[in-house]
């Protein structure tokens, strides 16, 4: 029988830290079978952090779960740091912690910015992939982050006046560069009430149909701030990697077996982008899910996941 929902809750049995490039603390976990296929969950954002509830998408009896915190995010510390803190950076802590757990390869997981950066470690270390799974794609190209900085208020115009109006009038012609400003500003007073903002606007895009769920778990001011001043450092810097780079670079991993799953009204990331990256790479199984939005957390995005890792538990190490 095909499993149609997440497995039930489960508690790590291992937690450890990793020191990488100082000021930088990572959070990082394993649950499930210890002599498990190793799976890494990558979390998205960038900045966003992991929740118990993405271990759920694994079989415990099966999969060495492996979730982990990125720079400045979730329980890693200190929350919001942007000092060393790009994309090659994050490739290097993903590589760092496999050597740090004693792992020849593993299954990789990500969705939204942690598709991106799946595909950014599988380009610099293809040998270490067994199998990719994708989800709400996201290419690091300069027009996916004008859309989510004002594309989306063709969609969402409510929630788009909520989050230009934040700013005066005088600088909502660009919103990235001074809600930035705000962000890395030291005074709690300015840069968290921008954050909590910046972390709604994009919560209240995130699903098909409204949630109040998905709504509240933005507004947490650890999570805003982690999500919010992480994007725009990302966002300015032009994802600390070139134009097309993720495309460009299919030719790496082309053999690695991968599922990529898509909502048809994805609206943070929308649906050209997976469309890209499923003619780049045609070996990969393409998933639309026709009834949902963004977030991982809607019934057809959830199902079309477990369904993923359920098929690849046939792939042998």
């Amino acid at each position: 029988m095909t499993r149609r929902d997440l497995f039930p809750d489960v508690e790590p049995y291992e937690r450890g830290r990793l020191d990488v490039d100082p000021p930088h603390d990572l959070y990082w976990e394993q649950s499930g079978n210890p002599k498990g296929a190793p799976i890494l969950f990558v979390h998205g954002g960038p900045g966003a952090g992991a929740t118990p509830a993405h271990r759920r998408f694994f079989d415990p009896a099966h999969y060495r779960i492996i979730v982990a915190d990125q720079r400045g995010a979730g329980r890693s510390k200190p929350l919001g740091d942007l000092t060393n803190n790009t994309t090659d950076h994050l490739v290097a802590d993903m590589e760092a912690l496999r050597e740090r757990l004693g792992l020849d390869s593993w299954f990789l997981f990500g969705g939204s910015w942690g598709s991106s950066l799946v595909l950014a470690y599988a380009i610099a270390h293809p040998e270490r992939c067994r199998g990719l799974i994708l989800r709400g794609i996201f290419l690091c190209r300069r027009p996916e982050v004008d859309w989510f900085m004002t594309g989306m208020r063709r969609v969402f115009p409510e929630a788009w006046r909520r989050f230009s109006e934040y700013l005066p009038e005088a600088e909502r012609h660009d919103l990235l560069t001074n809600y930035h400003r705000r962000l890395i500003d030291p005074d709690p007073d300015i840069h968290l009430p921008a954050a909590k903002i910046w972390a709604q606007y994009e919560g209240a895009c995130s699903t098909l149909l409204p949630s109040a769920d998905a709504a509240s778990s933005f507004a947490d001011p650890a999570k805003s701030l982690g999500l919010a001043r992480i994007e725009a450092h990302y966002f300015v810097n032009d994802l600390f990697m070139p134009e097309d780079h993720l495309l460009n670079g299919v030719e790496r991993f082309r053999h690695v077996p991968g599922v990529i799953v898509q909502g048809r009204y994805d609206m943070v990331c929308p649906l050209e982008s997976a469309d890209a990256l499923s003619r780049a790479w045609p070996e990969a199984d393409y998933v639309i899910v026709p009834d949902a939005g963004h977030s991982a957390m809607e019934p057809g995005i959830r199902k079309a996941l477990v369904q993923a890792t359920e098929r690849f538990k046939s792939i042998e190490p």
